[in-house]
């Protein structure tokens, strides 16, 4: 069955760098702002803390039409209706992801993080729906990130591949426009928008960018 949509603003939700909101509070504030895709973050804690705070997320999201997929666990995702899984390196190989999402009877995501090119050839060819390539700029909230590949890295892996690519790391509102120009299909954003004073209005300051740099394209 095929995939949703990819969302052009995806928002990552954050326990570790804040403890103001839940994973589903931050999930209703963003949405509130703009967001259109929740991905749902959580590196901590037991499988049962894990889905405590996901099931509500999922709710969340689907209460406004927006996508949510959680980071890492395919199995989290399944058991909680979740719209998808985003895979990182060490995380379940992708083509194993996609032949189980193959087997479901509903449209179900599968992303894979890459930071090279031959990464992103890989992920797409073991069916990938799109691809989060970063970090873009540098970053802080990871505690040992990869090399910043920049725009012109950006540019390059959007070339390359013929899924979307949804830009991350160090993404600010005025480097959205940059990140689209170069090839992104979307960003993605954490702190930016959950240790911000006003959730919302971060979300939307960075869902303004997109939908002008949308508007631009189509004038």
């Amino acid at each position: 069955m095929p995939s949703p949509a990819i969302g052009r603003l995806h928002v990552l939700t954050d326990f570790h760098f804040q403890q103001r909101w839940t994973h589903a509070e931050l999930a209703q504030r963003a949405l509130e702002g703009g967001a259109d895709t929740v991905q749902f973050r959580h590196k901590t804690g037991t499988t049962r803390d894990k889905m405590s705070n996901l099931i509500p997320t999922v709710e969340a999201c689907h209460e406004r039409d927006a996508l949510c997929l959680v980071d890492d666990h395919l199995d989290l995702a399944l058991a909680a209706g979740a719209d998808g899984v985003h895979l990182g390196a060490s995380d379940l190989p992708i083509a194993s992801a996609r032949a189980i999402a193959d087997q479901l009877d509903r449209p179900f995501i599968v992303g894979a993080t890459a930071t090279a090119t031959a990464a992103a050839l890989e992920a797409e060819d073991a069916g990938a729906d799109y691809i989060g390539f970063g970090p873009v700029f540098r970053t802080s909230s990871k505690a040992n990130p990869a090399s910043v590949k920049g725009l012109d890295g950006l540019a390059t892996v959007a070339d390359a591949v013929s899924i979307p690519v949804i830009a991350i790391a160090g993404i600010t509102p005025d480097r959205v426009r940059p990140c689209l120009e170069a090839g992104a299909w979307g960003v993605a954003v954490m702190t930016a928008v959950t240790t911000a004073p006003d959730v919302t209005a971060a979300a939307r300051s960075f869902r303004v960018e997109v939908d002008a740099w949308l508007a631009s394209r189509a004038a």
